[in-house]
């Protein structure tokens, strides 16, 4: 038989498409043709596949080849479709039974000496396959425990093309010399995933005198929110962001899996811990690029930062130093909940429900507005420096947080209060168990990601705490869309506070939150015997009001 047929999987983000190799032995000179729109690192597999048969003890064809990869139309990128052309390849040369190739999906990158490299995307490519009805897959030995991590499914490790030839043969696999042991993970130094020993141990209660930003905290890791924080730098602003993941429960099986499969494809799943099963924590620094935040790439797009923190959270400290166009690109992703990369080869979609934690400066020199500190930036220097954090993101995020300067006596004072992280956890949890309850027959899972329209419809608050927010939307100082992201608050609020529904004085302490700083109570001025006064414009995170409107 001149003809044969094996399998492998095609990326696209994270989505796979089962592909047909098909090789075909011919008449002509000899010649290796691959068709199929392969990219660069595919299209040298030319070489790499003929020098690792040769070097496992088979003859290669001595006659015109031709391998052609199906769909045709289908982009295809990455080099661990090596295993599936050479097996393709020896199938037409009648040296592997083609009944044997039909009922198994093969993945692996070769070597020039016939081994078999670890790949990338390994688990959502068995997730592809065996959604499409394929049960049996080859990989290589170091991506075994990734492949099984899907049910029902039975996975093959081996080290070589000689061992995969072997195992398809049905003979007995020949040793060979194994993996070596290595400390990281390939790519690991290039990622924007912190290491995981730099923030074990870290504690809430290590946080002193901030209780109004750690009250916040606990708020944004129960119910999902974005957060931003100002102030002026070591007032704890880092320490509370680094301290976060702590407060987050673990993921449970099918986030565990959506968020390893973008790690799998980014390159970034450590071989021994094949399952993320706490939620990520990035924290890019503030000179990345735009491909580096959002993901992209030349042919084929890779996750960004935003991808990798899915389920987790991303923390950008020192917003305002990204770039402006880096920042505004996230207005996608907070909304929809993932990024769509198009390209001229085709088109990618990643995961992105993330939370995004913002901490910031008041002005480029960082003193401005704190206590006892003097700010040398000019006003046109300062009103810079807060715009380029646009107002679009800026009504993205549902919790803004003043950090000011704690003096000494503060913390020796807040020593007896402050909670440890287990104990602020364990009221998270609680919350979002909650949260779980109330949403189990909807899509959502918690309150930061749940319609306006259908809190408003089907879980409103008591009716005499919206006249807090309507005034304050009719006032102008907070949107449709701000409206919105306080009765998500207002409902995460009445979930720590164990009530089956958000009172006035959640909606009063959401706003509160929504707006950094206290909204305007017009019934106020009616119990003193005044009338009631225009409300004052709600103060940019970070600059205290009086301190605005008395300049």
């Amino acid at each position: 038989m001149t003809l044969a047929r094996a399998r492998s999987v095609s990326l696209s983000g994270v989505e796979g498409h089962v592909v047909d190799v098909e090789a075909h032995i011919g008449n002509g000179l000899p010649g290796f043709s691959l068709v199929g729109l392969p990219d660069a690192a595919l299209a040298e597999a030319r070489s790499r596949v003929r020098a690792a048969v040769a070097n496992s003890g088979q003859g290669w064809p001595q006659r015109k080849l031709t391998v052609a990869l199906s769909p045709a139309t289908l982009p295809k990128a990455g080099a661990h479709f090596d295993l599936a052309i050479a097996m393709a390849v020896l199938g037409a040369a009648q040296a592997v039974p083609q009944d044997r190739l039909d009922d198994v999906v093969l993945l692996g990158e070769l070597g020039l000496d016939g081994r078999l490299k670890p790949i990338r995307g390994t688990l959502p490519s068995v997730l592809a396959a065996a959604t499409a009805g394929r049960t049996r897959f080859v990989v290589p030995e170091p991506n075994v425990d990734e492949a099984r991590l899907v049910a029902e499914v039975e996975v093959f490790g081996v080290r070589s093309l000689r061992q995969a030839l072997a195992l398809l043969c049905g003979d007995e696999l020949p040793d060979e010399p194994p993996y070596p042991v290595e400390d990281d993970p390939a790519g690991a130094e290039h990622s924007v995933l912190p290491r995981s020993d730099r923030l074990a141990g870290l504690d809430l209660g290590e946080v002193l005198g901030q209780a109004g930003a750690r009250k916040a905290v606990e708020v944004a890791a129960a119910g999902g929110h974005h957060l931003a924080m100002s102030g002026p730098p070591g007032a704890g602003k880092t320490m509370l962001a680094e301290r976060m993941p702590a407060l987050l429960p673990d993921l449970d099986q099918r986030e565990a899996l959506e968020v390893t499969a973008i790690h799998s494809v980014a390159g970034l799943l450590p071989s021994h811990a094949p399952l993320v099963m706490r939620p990520p924590f990035c924290d890019p620094h503030h000179s990345a690029s735009l491909p580096a935040i959002v993901g992209g790439g030349a042919r084929m797009a890779r996750p960004g930062a935003v991808s990798l923190a899915h389920r987790g959270i991303l923390f950008l400290d020192e917003a305002p130093e990204f770039r402006p166009t880096v920042l505004d690109a996230l207005r996608q992703p907070l909304e929809h909940g993932e990024v769509v990369i198009a390209r001229a080869a085709g088109t990618a979609r990643f995961p992105a429900r993330f939370q995004l934690v913002i901490a910031s400066n008041p002005c480029p020199c960082g003193r401005a507005y704190g206590k006892g500190l003097y700010c040398t930036c000019t006003p046109q220097a300062r009103s810079r420096y807060q715009h380029r954090l646009s107002g679009p993101i800026k009504d993205r995020i549902d919790i803004m947080q003043l950090v000011e300067p704690v003096a000494r006596a503060e913390m020796v004072a807040d020593q007896s209060l402050v909670e440890p992280s287990a104990v602020v956890a364990e009221r998270v949890r609680a919350a979002r168990q909650r949260q779980a309850d109330r949403y189990a027959h909807d899509p959502w899972t918690l309150n930061a990601h749940v319609p306006g329209y259908e809190l408003r419809r089907r879980w409103p608050p008591e009716p005499d705490a919206l006249p807090a927010v309507e005034s304050q939307l009719s006032s102008g100082w907070i949107t449709a869309r701000g409206a919105d992201r306080v009765l998500r608050l207002a409902w995460t609020l009445a979930d720590l506070a164990g009530r089956d529904r958000p009172g006035r004085q959640d909606v009063f302490t959401a706003l509160t939150l929504r707006l950094g700083r206290e909204p305007f109570r017009r019934d106020a001025g009616r119990r003193r015997g005044a009338s009631p006064a225009a409300p004052a414009p709600p103060a940019v995170a970070g600059e205290p009001t009086t301190r605005r409107w008395s300049r």
